[in-house]
């Protein structure tokens, strides 16, 4: 048995571990199936799994196959009424709607995975680690600085979700007292920096072997960056609830925000001067498909860009191939991008694309920036080989999102007929997009997800989040020619021209290319908060009409007339910034506050 079979394994009954730690009354005789805490504790290989536990409950959208860009201006959801109550802050203590779309997005789910690295600090001492080296690190060091990051990134999902909460560093036992108040913002930035920074130095730069994957110096010091980054940001230090008595709990109320900046930025040239990452395919060659060397990026296993991610096989059930593809592939047309987003990816020649523009509007797909053909499945782009009750359907396999206009001489007069992926389809309808785009970003082509879970590796921070976060630094600095460099690294590998903006103008074309680089990989949702951009971003929805008109002639028009129309209409509130603890937490602890207009 290799070693992510045997982690598979014992996963459920390390879990169970954690659930029941603080009982003493273990049977003398236990299932092959479950171990003591005392075999845990006293086995190196077991402790390893235990920490695994923690790694798989980090959150991410793969398993469950929903992303957070359903709530937010990415991605919409066919089954929409939750997303769309979110979008429109129809959100209280008793009820967030949309946020279980995806595991370990719950106040208790994650203090319940916190307790496990509190766990594993109150018994780490007890531990007969190996003697020797690896990578530069003993054991006890590498599993400890590992334990370290996961609890502030654990930690910073919290933060990022509902500003300041109780920091816990405890396993409670069943007879111990419960009650914590929220910390200050602050003071959970400062835990978190302290976590990353108590991480890089025990951790090692590379993990080789059997270890590839875990996390490394690197993947501490991004996440620091990310975090100082966020602490940085709009949200967190402007006055967006004048009339909330504890300002302390979801932001900065003293200090000097220049200064936070000031760290953001080292932070994130920390990283890039540790030399070990580099942007994929950063120089494309003259005969290189750019557009290739981006979907490249994300098929492949890993590459030199990976800072922190994770690996899947099938038994695991990733189920996003299965929740994304297009209904006439039997996929059930889950996060679906919407009309905004595409209209946000460029021109080939950098200019922003306009549907004034005649040129644009008679082709919209035609001459797009590459990263677009590498992200959006949109209708006629060519995709995989249908299955086998589709074929005669769709001979070209290319996606159709339109429907036809045709002449039935019979009945002298129009029908229409409708492509294999909308919802009129006979395919499936009732998975059909209702946007007229299908995701193309991490969906594996070779691999058929009506049958078999794809196993795409999911990136939790990667080499190009870094220079776009200094990038970001740079320009609320005020060193707009640092900020441009960074930014055009991401440009050139996305075979585009460099920015020449300064000031607000630059700020603006930063935050477009961070939106389209890093899209559908849950950076949005949160930009758009720490932004405080929300009005803006979740005003509508627009998705894409498509016609094959009907001739004078009573033939079909060969090209489609596309246009953009809106699709729902959205009330922003500005208490969606934060998320409300739940009623049922507020009732176990009187000591906690709620958010603001909640």
């Amino acid at each position: 048995m290799n070693k992510r079979q045997y982690i598979g394994a014992v996963l459920t009954s390390i879990a169970l571990l954690g659930a029941t730690s603080c009982s003493q009354d273990f049977l003398e005789t236990l299932p092959q199936t479950e171990f003591s805490e005392t075999a845990v504790w006293g086995d190196p290989a077991l402790v390893e799994t235990f920490i695994n536990q923690i790694y798989f409950r980090l959150d991410e959208p793969l398993t469950d196959g929903r992303m957070k860009a359903n709530i937010v201006d990415e991605a919409h959801y066919r089954g929409n009424a939750p997303s769309l109550n979110f979008k429109n802050g129809v959100i209280t203590p008793d009820n967030i709607p949309a946020w279980n779309f995806s595991r370990m997005r719950q106040w208790l789910d994650l203090y319940k995975t916190i307790r496990f690295c509190n766990l594993f600090f109150s018994k780490v001492e007890e531990v007969p680690f190996k003697e020797g080296v690896v990578d530069g690190k003993n054991q006890r060091d590498r599993m400890t600085g590992e334990v370290h990051f996961l609890r502030a990134y654990l930690y910073h999902f919290l933060t990022s979700t509902y500003g300041g909460v109780p920091i816990i560093t405890e396993a409670y036992e069943l007879d111990d007292e419960f009650k914590a108040a929220r910390n200050s913002y602050a003071e959970c930035v400062d835990f978190m920096v302290s976590e990353c920074d108590q991480a890089a130095a025990l951790l090692p730069d590379v993990q080789t072997g059997n270890n590839f994957g875990r996390a490394t110096r690197g993947a501490a010091l991004a996440l620091k960056a990310r975090i100082l980054l966020y602490a940085a940001s709009d949200l967190y230090n402007t006055d967006v609830f004048p009339s909330y008595s504890n300002p302390e709990l979801i932001g900065y109320t003293d200090g000097s925000r220049t200064e936070r900046w000031q760290a953001a930025k080292d932070a994130a040239k920390a990283v890039i001067d540790l030399n070990q990452y580099t942007l994929f395919r950063a120089e494309p060659g003259p005969s290189d498909s750019v557009a290739q060397n981006y979907v490249d990026l994300f098929m492949s296993k890993s590459n030199e860009e990976d800072i922190f991610i994770k690996f899947f096989t099938v038994p695991m059930g990733q189920r996003m191939g299965l929740y994304t593809s297009p209904n006439g592939y039997h996929g059930w047309g889950v996060n679906a991008p919407v009309g905004n987003l595409v209209d946000d990816f460029e021109m080939a020649d950098g200019t922003k694309f306009d549907w004034t523009n005649p040129e644009h509007a008679a082709e919209p797909y035609k001459g797009r920036e590459p990263r677009f053909y590498a992200t959006i499945l949109y209708n006629e782009a060519p995709w995989r080989e249908r299955p086998n009750d589709v074929k005669g359907m769709d001979p070209l396999n290319k996606i159709q999102t339109g429907r036809w206009q045709r002449w039935n001489s019979a009945t002298n007069s129009m029908v229409e007929e409708f492509g294999v992926d909308t919802r009129k389809s006979p395919i499936e309808d009732w998975n059909g997009s209702y946007t007229g785009y299908y995701l193309r970003k991490y969906i594996d082509p070779n691999n058929d997800a009506q049958y078999v879970s794809q196993t795409v590796t999911w990136r939790f921070m990667r080499y190009t989040e870094v220079l776009l976060n200094y990038a970001e630094a740079c320009i609320e600095l005020g060193e707009d020619a640092e900020a441009r460099t960074y930014i055009n690294k991401v440009r050139t590998r996305a075979g585009l021209p460099g920015l020449t903006e300064s000031g607000d103008a630059l700020r603006a074309r930063y935050r477009n290319e961070r939106r389209i680089e890093l899209a559908f990989e849950d950076h949005r949702f949160y930009d758009v908060r720490r932004w405080v951009i929300g009005p803006e971003a979740l005003d509508v929805t627009t998705v894409a009409d498509i016609v094959y008109t009907l001739n004078p002639d009573h033939t079909t028009a060969a090209v489609p007339t596309i246009t953009h129309k809106v699709f729902e209409t959205h009330t922003w509130q500005d208490k969606a910034y934060f998320l409300p603890i739940l009623r049922d937490e507020m009732n176990k602890n009187d000591l906690l506050i709620q958010n603001p207009d909640y």
